[in-house]
């Protein structure tokens, strides 16, 4: 039924409706009735009232109203229904895309998006299953965020091409094997217990991806327990620059990201040290001069292209200047992209790909 009919009944409808009370207005006049009588008449009332809203759909809330998910955006008014993945996506929904460089909004079908994002994400030139693992993540991530926190709620849109709201997007570098990667897996996403998992990948796991979300990323709002620690496959195909690097930064430099990011003044910086690690002996709680902090706080604060990962060899206090070590690039959690890549030149698919690096997911298809 079409949801106008749900608030405007046609004069079909109405008539009926009137006729139904007069009949009723007629018998209690005939009758004089009794207060006990005028008391069931309102009652057989009340209940064709009901009857005919119900009809019409208006008994019951309304599910995926704009606003809730994918605030003004167009993708939560796609038509959906319960089952896998939460609710349901029947068919392709239209995305609005807001873009960073240029602040402006646009519309469009999400698997034209998609392209966007693998071609920026993952190297366009890289295998064929590699891509398409890629972009189930990125389809999973896009739906994920719109269905649990309405896409990006500051920019009023579904999705934003700025990293730090969203995905990269970059429709440049879109090649026929980033076209054929989305086409292939169209509709896919990966799901734990029918939901949409939340999709995290990085560049290179340094040889072994985190255990939990906590570990690699500090994120302890819900269970993830598709999350493991898996070997890297990776680590021996990545660039020289990933398997070990590392960080000086002056100590007065140090301070002031510290500060800046985590709102506490660590004081003079001359020493610096590891206080724990995680399974996977990525960094959880460091302490740099007189602050404490989580490992990933840590990255981000000092710059997680200078710091490239919480898989610390060394931290210490050297000439003046704080020494970052590692290996690896990104927080580790969820699939590497490098071991993405290897897999799939070994000849493994797509989703061979992303249930090595997610425990027990599924991959269902949503849409055609």
């Amino acid at each position: 039924m079409a949801k106008g009919r749900c608030f405007f009944m046609n004069n079909h409808e109405a008539e009926i409706k009137q006729s139904r009370q007069g009949k009723l207005y007629s018998f209690i006049q005939a009758k004089r009735m009794n207060p006990l009588i005028w008391t069931v008449a309102l009652l057989v009332l009340l209940a064709v009232l009901i009857v005919s809203l119900t009809a019409c759909g208006m008994a019951r809330p309304l599910e995926n109203e704009p606003g809730e998910n994918g605030k003004n955006g167009k993708a939560s008014q796609s038509g959906q229904a319960g089952g896998a993945a939460g609710s349901k996506w029947q068919e392709e929904p239209n995305i609005t895309l807001y873009m960073h460089e240029t602040e402006e909004t646009k519309e469009m079908p999400l698997e034209e998006y998609l392209q966007g994002v693998v071609a920026a994400e993952m190297d366009p030139q890289w295998p064929e299953a590699a891509l398409e693992a890629q972009a189930i993540l990125a389809r999973t991530f896009t739906l994920e965020r719109i269905e649990s926190l309405g896409g990006v709620p500051k920019r009023g849109t579904d999705a934003s091409t700025d990293v730090e709201e969203f995905q990269a997007y970059d429709a440049s570098r879109i090649n026929d094997g980033v076209k054929k990667a989305v086409e292939n897996t169209r509709g896919q996403v990966a799901t734990w217990q029918g939901k949409l998992i939340k999709a995290w990948f990085f560049a290179d796991g340094g040889g072994k991806t985190a255990a939990s979300a906590s570990e690699g990323l500090a994120y302890d709002k819900e269970e993830t327990p598709y999350i493991h620690s898996v070997e890297d496959p990776g680590a021996a195909i990545t660039e020289e620059s990933n398997k070990q690097w590392s960080a000086a930064i002056p100590v007065g430099e140090a301070r002031e990201r510290l500060k800046s990011f985590t709102g506490n003044d660590p004081g003079e910086i001359r020493e610096a040290k590891i206080l724990e690690k995680g399974e996977s002996g990525r960094a959880t709680k460091v302490k740099i001069g007189e602050l404490t902090t989580g490992g990933p706080a840590m990255r981000l604060a000092l710059g997680s292209t200078e710091v490239k990962s919480a898989l610390l060899t060394k931290l210490a206090v050297e000439g003046g200047k704080l020494v970052v070590a590692g290996k690896g690039y990104g927080h580790g959690v969820g699939m590497s992209q490098w071991g993405a890549r290897a897999m799939a030149e070994e000849g493994k698919s797509s989703q061979e790909i992303v249930s090595y690096f997610f425990k027990d997911v599924e991959i269902e298809q949503l849409y055609q």
